[in-house]
């Protein structure tokens, strides 16, 4: 999850899924929602991974157009 501007984002990348919401409780029950109704779905092909993924934030230096540095984990 992740918040932009005033929204909050959940995101389901398994099946590449995501809904909002104003709060994080619910961009969670929006997703859920999303979720169900995809896989009701006859014709999706529904993930056979067990396993939780493995989820990791990733920062790294990026230029910006003046030269300066800042930090972001996009």
């Amino acid at each position: 999850m992740r918040k932009e501007g005033e929204l909050y984002v959940a995101l389901c990348p398994e099946v590449d899924v995501a809904s909002q919401g104003g709060s994080a409780e619910e961009a969670i029950a929006n997703l859920r929602e999303a979720l169900e109704l995809y896989f009701e779905d006859e014709d999706v092909e529904k993930p056979i991974q067990t396993e939780a993924p493995i989820v990791t934030i990733v920062r790294v230096r990026v230029h910006s157009p003046t030269g300066s540095l800042r930090m972001s984990s996009d």
